[in-house]
């Protein structure tokens, strides 16, 4: 392998990883300081995920909107292919499935680098002999952490009435396809408002972390 194409193997290994899930400690140790190399350091490498988090419930969001909407329409399905409606409403929950795995591993790519993050920058203090520039830094961690918190909390509220909705998602695929008739469209008009009720809560905190997300990026570069 030339030297040519090593860089460029480190750099993708570098942008690929910024999303992706905490690895061993030995392994993200040396993945810091690869990602160090190209310029990305943990706030960096935190900000990234942050916005890519903000997208992933974004992604999200639109899908579960998306596969209630199906449920929706098939509740009023008069016809006599139940097999399509429930390939139809099955795919729908796949990919909200998929989605909130997004979401949930995101999540924790998210806590490992700000853990790691807050750490570094708590023991650099102890290097600053400045008693005026420590304590400024030592204010700009504090609120920092402040955010970041807030931030968790609305992620980690979103993500916990995700598995509800799927729940409901499910039982009613699981019904439909065990019947395949009339009465298990029937049933299915029977929950929507329940499942609306659900949904409507779910899409309303992800809209209240998104909006923490926002925040919290602009925590990150005023105190850059």
């Amino acid at each position: 392998m030339n030297r040519r194409t090593g860089v460029n193997l480190v750099t993708l290994f570098g942008l690929l990883s910024v999303g992706a899930l905490p690895f061993a400690t030995g392994c993200t140790t040396a993945y810091y300081g690869t990602m160090e190399k190209f310029g990305q350091h943990k706030r960096d490498i935190l900000k990234s995920r942050i916005e890519a988090g903000r997208k992933d419930q974004e992604y999200a969001q639109d899908q579960f909107k998306t596969t209630y909407e199906r449920f929706s329409e098939a509740s009023g399905y008069d016809g006599g292919d139940f097999e399509s409606v429930y390939n139809d409403l099955n795919r729908e929950y796949e990919r909200s499935e998929a989605r909130a795995a997004d979401v949930t591993n995101r999540i924790a790519s998210i806590e490992t680098v700000a853990a790691d993050l807050f750490k570094e920058w708590q023991a650099e203090l102890n290097l600053i002999q400045s008693a005026k520039l420590r304590g400024a830094s030592a204010e700009s961690l504090r609120i920092t952490k402040g955010r970041y918190s807030e931030l968790i909390t609305a992620m980690k509220r979103a993500e916990a009435k995700m598995p509800p909705v799927l729940t409901a998602f499910r039982d009613q695929v699981l019904f439909l396809k065990h019947s395949l008739n009339a009465r298990a469209i029937a049933a299915l008009e029977g929950t929507l408002g329940e499942m609306e009720s659900d949904v409507a809560s779910l899409i309303r905190d992800i809209d209240v972390s998104i909006r923490e997300a926002e925040r919290f990026l602009q925590t990150l570069d005023s105190e850059a």
